[in-house]
This record gives C-alpha cells, structure tokens and sequence, in this order.
C-alpha cells in the first residue's frame, strides 16, 4: 500500500475549507487544514508536506505570501491558489496552478492534485529503469 499524500489546505473561510478537505480525504489523502495562514507556514516548516493548497484572500498571511515563503523553503513544493477573483494576473504568485472559486468542479481540483504530484516525483517509468541498472554495476564491481 502507497503512503498517503500530506496536503495542506489554507483558507479563512471555514466552510470552503472543510468541503476541500472532505474531497480530498475520500481520495485518500491526508489533510491538514488552517484558517491562518501563519499558522499553516509553521505547520509546512514542520515538514512532510507534500502539497499546498491556498486561498488568495485572507487576513495576516494571504495566500500569495504564504506560498511565496513555502517555495523559499522548498522550491519543489506543488502549490494551488484559489480565488475569488478571475484575473490572477493583477497579483504577482509562484503559484503553480490557480483556480477560480466555483469555475472548478471537484473532479478538476483532484486532477490538478495528482497531476503536481506526479510531477513531483518524477515518471515512474523512469525510476523503474534506474533500479535494475543500478544494480547490474553493484554486482560488476
């Protein structure tokens, strides 16, 4: 069996927040959920996050700024901002995927989740390949 994916999930309002956190737990990830963004960083600081998830617009550390710090401290942590708003552009974010609220079904964010987590990690197909090379010069030498 897999591990689970840690997904962190940041948002001020608590309703929204809890509605992505359920899809995501029936897809078999674990979620850690914060209404604060200073409070997520410090969870994310803790380590073994595999993916963040963040609101735009909230009080003290909005989402932009909060992403902007977690990819300071990992630059290969995936991360989603979701928005109120349409036009991203109008806001500098090192956000890899943005969405808009209500403009994306369920099935659109778990497809985004797994495909950064994939990415993440690398193809399978190649790691695979590697292994057995790998051990054909362990026992040669």
């Amino acid at each position: 069996m897999k591990p689970k994916r840690t997904i962190l999930c940041v948002d001020d309002n608590e309703q929204s927040l809890s509605h992505r956190k359920i899809v995501l737990e029936t897809r078999g990830y674990r979620v850690t959920s914060f209404t604060r963004g200073e409070d997520a960083l410090a969870r994310f600081l803790l380590g073994g996050v595999d993916l963040v998830i963040a609101d735009m617009a909230m009080p003290g550390l909005d989402g932009p700024q909060l992403i902007s710090r977690i990819k300071d401290a990992s630059p290969h942590t995936p991360a989603i901002l979701i928005s109120s708003k349409v036009r991203i552009y109008d806001h500098d974010s090192r956000a890899d995927v943005f969405l808009t609220k209500g403009m994306y079904s369920p099935a659109d964010l778990l497809e985004r989740v797994r495909l950064l987590l994939i990415r993440k990690r690398g193809p399978k197909r190649l790691q695979q390949r590697q292994q057995p090379a790998m051990a054909g010069h362990i026992g040669a030498a």
